[in-house]
């Protein structure tokens, strides 16, 4: 049986790209791709409330579809394709088609390894601007030794034949014309076979905001070495830079908990002492300077504050010291230092 990679998000272009190819009587091995920047955590289409983030979705489908699956988390060197990519950026600080490029460069070792012939993704053309224009995909298939190995099903009719589809591995006539941004040939398609829960038609990528691009790119300038934790640090709170120190403030309750986790060895925790607040971590340089700035900013976000002085408890390396502040930070110096 002839086998295949596909790249699997858990979305539903990728999961009807996958189900064309299994009716087709190809034997489909699943590869999906995390990292910290994934924005794919909607409902199930079923109603449930329940988030469901693209891993656990693309773990989902492959078992509903029978078929085997390899996770790979975008690690350090992708990081290194963020601060520079080859190719540039789209409106944020997205390496769109360099990260297409990474992503197929390791498909690719893994096609090698499992004795696939092709490579199945569910990518339209049209529908996203920067990596799936005609010319653009055509570049990523020649950067990633891939001409004429990436299958396309829902758009392959706008294409020219791929080799499985020129040597009979595929029947062409099978294969869909669908192009541009609008989702409803495929949500058509996907009544018509039998796909009805798809709790992410349209994944996305942090990258992408211009908000969230300004946490990364202060990331990026002050840290040489960006670990997991700094990653996961920029999904939680209000983000500051003050003289070099990095102060995060929790908004509510459930980021509070999760800074609270995430405050490694080296960095500052500061809380409020009886009196609600939020709570901040410092991390880079720990000085009381940087440690009262950020005491002023959990005075400027606690409840029921009333602008006079506050005591506040900070704690580093296993060891706690109670400070007070005369007040909220002022409104100038907060703008200043405000990262996102």
């Amino acid at each position: 049986m002839t086998k295949a990679v596909a790249l699997l998000s858990g979305g539903l272009d990728s999961t009807l790209a996958v189900k064309m190819m299994i009716d087709q009587g190809i034997e489909v091995y699943a590869l999906n791709f995390t990292s910290a920047f994934c924005t794919c955590t909607s409902s199930s289409s079923r109603g449930s409330k329940e988030p469901r983030g693209c891993k656990s979705e693309s773990r989902r489908v492959a078992a509903e579809f029978n078929i085997p699956i390899k996770v790979i988390v975008k690690g350090p060197e992708y990081i290194d394709i963020i601060r520079n990519p080859a190719h540039g950026y789209g409106k944020g600080l997205n390496p769109c088609v360099d990260c297409r490029i990474y992503i197929f460069v390791a498909a690719k070792k893994y096609m090698a390894e499992i004795g696939a012939s092709f490579i199945i993704t569910g990518e339209v053309i049209g529908q996203r601007p920067m990596s799936q224009r005609r010319e653009t995909m055509r570049l990523i298939e020649r950067e990633s030794g891939l001409d004429g190995l990436i299958l396309r099903p829902l758009c392959a009719g706008h294409l020219e034949p791929t080799i499985p589809e020129k040597t009979g591995l595929v029947d062409r006539t099978r294969l869909l014309s669908v192009s541009g941004r609008s989702r409803k040939p495929q949500i058509a398609l996907a009544e018509e076979i039998g796909v009805d829960d798809y709790p992410c038609p349209a994944g996305g990528c942090l990258l992408t905001d211009k908000i969230f691009s300004k946490k990364v790119a202060d990331l990026l300038d002050h840290k040489p070495v960006v670990e997991a934790r700094d990653r996961a640090l920029l999904k939680v709170g209000r983000h500051f830079r003050f003289n070099g120190s990095k102060v995060i403030v929790g908004r509510d309750e459930r980021e509070n908990e999760k800074l609270k986790a995430l405050a490694g060895p080296a960095d500052m925790l500061v809380e409020p002492v009886e009196f609600p607040g939020p709570v901040a971590v410092v991390t880079e340089d720990t000085g009381f300077e940087p440690r009262d700035f950020a005491g002023g900013l959990i005075l400027r976000y606690a409840s029921g504050k009333d602008g006079g002085k506050r005591v506040l408890r900070a704690t580093l390396k296993d060891a706690s010291q109670e400070f007070e502040v005369d007040g909220p930070t002022p409104e100038k110096s907060v703008q200043e230092a405000r990262i996102c």
